[in-house]
C-alpha cells in the first residue's frame, strides 16, 4: 500500500508567509513554495493559519459512568472538530479515575476512537474524597503512563495530603493539576461574589477562596521541588499569585478557559443557567487581567475545562443546575477573539499557549512541536476569515451546555491532522 501523503498548498505556518507544507506518513516531509505534490491529495490552505495541533490540559469525557452527556469518543470527535489533537480527559467519572484499572480503560477508549490522542488523568485522592492518596504511583508506572493528578471539580485541601502527592509526582517529572477552592468559603455558593450576587441574591463566591488555596500551593511546591499546575485561574489576585512564584523560578504554571477570557459574571442576571460554572464568572477587571497575563506568559496556557451535561442537569432553576460549559469546539474561535483580534497574542503567540506549552505541561512527545520536516504531522488548519453564529446543535458533542450560543465568532478549523492522517477536512469529521 501507497504511504499517505497530504501536500497542503499555500498554508501560512503560524501566520506567516504563504508555504506548501507536504505530510508523508506520520510526519512532516517537506516545507517550501512550489512543492511537487508527487501523487499525493492536495488540500488549498490559501489564507488559512497552519498551526500545531492544540492540545487541551482539561477536558471531562465522562466516560465511565455518565455517558449520557458525553462518550471517550464523542468527546474526542468535538476535540478533533476544535483543532484538537490530544486531551486530557479529567478524573471525576464513575467509577473515579483512581487505579490504573480506570485510567487505562480511558486510555484504551480514546485509542479505539482515534480521533485525537487522550490521556488520563488520575486522581489525587482515592475516590476524589480528600481523604487519603490515590494509587499515584502505580498509575504513572502503568501502560497508561499518567502524568498528570488532579480531583479537578474538587479542591485538594488537606495540605499535608497536597504536600505528600507533590513528593510523589516530583519522583516520575509528573504534575499536581489544583482545583484550587476553599470549601469553606464556598459552601454553597452559587456565583462570584460581587454586585451581581448581591442583586440576584444568590450566595457568592469569594475571589479569596481561590487565591487563597493557589497561595499555599505554590508555597508547597517549592518545598519538594514539584511541579504544580493551577486549573481554571480565574481571578486578577490569582493571576498575581502565580506571576509572584515565577519570579522565584517555582515549578508553577496555570491555564485560563476560553469562558474566562470573555464572559463576566454580569450573565448569571439571565437567570439562564448555562452561566453557572466552578469557578465562576468573574467581573470585567478580572476578564482583562486574565487577557493581559496570558499575553505576558503569567498564564501559560489555554484549557477548555469541557464539562458535558444533559439537558436536564442544566435547564432547570439556578441553584439546583449543575456547574460547568462545553467548549472544545470553540475554544480556538474565542482566543482568536479576545487575543488576537484585540492584539495581545499573535498566532505564533497562539500555538505557545495552546500546544507547545500544555503539551510540555503534560509531559506529551509528539505534541506541540515545530512544523518542520521530519516532525510529527499533528496539525491544525484554521479559516481566520470565517464568521459565524455559535450553534450547539450541530456540535459533536453529545451535550448541547454552550455559553457561546448565538454568539457571532471567528475561525473555523477546516482541517486536523494526527499523524498524518485526516481526522478533520473541510470541516466534518472524517470517521
Amino acid at each position: 500500500m501507497a504511504e499517505r501523503a497530504t501536500l497542503l498548498r499555500g498554508a501560512r505556518i503560524l501566520g506567516g508567509p504563504a508555504r506548501d507544507v507536504l505530510i508523508r506518513g506520520t510526519a512532516v516531509a517537506a516545507v517550501g513554495t512550489g512543492l511537487d505534490p508527487g501523487g499525493a491529495e492536495v488540500v488549498d490552505a490559501s489564507g488559512q493559519v497552519l498551526l500545531p495541533g492544540l492540545v487541551d490540559l482539561h477536558t471531562h469525557l465522562r466516560e465511565p459512568g455518565r455517558e449520557d452527556a458525553e462518550t471517550v469518543a464523542t468527546g474526542a470527535r468535538a476535540a478533533a472538530l476544535g483543532g484538537f489533537t490530544a486531551v486530557h480527559a479529567m478524573a471525576n467519572t464513575s467509577p473515579v479515575a483512581d487505579t490504573p484499572a480506570v485510567v487505562e480503560e480511558v486510555a484504551r477508549l480514546g485509542a479505539g476512537a482515534g480521533h485525537c490522542d487522550v490521556r488520563p488523568v488520575g486522581a489525587v485522592t482515592a475516590g476524589l474524597g480528600g481523604e487519603r492518596l490515590a494509587e499515584i504511583a502505580a498509575m504513572a508506572g502503568s501502560p497508561a503512563a499518567v502524568r498528570v493528578f488532579s480531583d479537578d471539580g474538587r479542591c485538594v485541601h488537606d495540605p499535608g495530603l497536597m504536600r505528600r502527592a507533590l513528593e510523589i509526582v516530583g519522583e516520575f517529572d509528573g504534575v499536581v493539576a489544583q482545583h484550587a477552592q476553599d470549601p469553606g468559603l464556598t459552601e454553597g455558593a452559587q456565583m462570584n461574589e460581587g454586585v451581581v450576587a448581591r442583586e440576584l441574591g444568590l450566595p457568592g463566591w469569594p475571589a479569596v477562596a481561590e487565591e487563597a488555596v493557589i497561595a499555599r500551593d505554590v508555597l508547597l511546591a517549592a518545598h519538594p521541588g514539584s511541579r504544580v499546575h493551577v486549573c481554571h485561574l480565574s481571578t486578577a489576585g490569582s493571576a498575581e499569585i502565580v506571576r509572584w512564584a515565577k519570579s522565584r523560578g517555582w515549578p508553577v504554571t496555570a491555564e485560563v478557559t476560553p469562558h474566562h477570557l470573555l464572559l463576566t459574571d454580569e450573565l448569571a442576571r439571565s437567570g439562564d443557567a448555562v452561566y453557572k460554572v466552578n469557578p465562576p464568572l468573574r467581573t470585567a477587571a478580572d476578564v482583562r487581567a486574565l487577557r493581559e497575563a496570558l499575553a505576558d506568559g503569567t498564564i501559560d496556557c489555554v484549557a477548555t475545562d469541557h464539562a458535558p451535561h444533559t439537558a436536564g442537569d442544566k435547564r432547570c432553576a439556578w441553584p439546583a443546575a449543575a456547574m460547568g460549559m462545553i467548549g472544545l469546539e470553540t475554544a480556538l474561535a474565542v482566543v482568536q477573539h479576545t487575543m488576537v483580534e484585540t492584539g495581545l497574542l499573535d498566532w505564533a503567540g497562539v500555538a505557545d499557549r495552546m500546544s507547545h506549552r500544555p503539551a510540555r505541561i503534560g509531559r506529551l512527545d509528539g505534541h506541540g512541536r515545530p512544523i518542520a520536516p521530519g516532525e510529527p504531522a499533528n496539525l491544525t488548519l484554521l479559516d481566520p476569515a470565517h464568521r459565524a453564529g455559535v450553534d450547539p446543535a450541530g456540535f459533536a458533542s453529545r451535550s448541547r451546555n454552550s455559553p457561546f450560543a448565538g454568539l457571532v465568532l471567528p475561525g473555523r478549523v477546516t482541517a486536523t491532522f494526527l499523524r498524518g492522517r485526516a481526522t478533520v477536512l473541510d470541516g466534518t469529521p472524517t470517521a
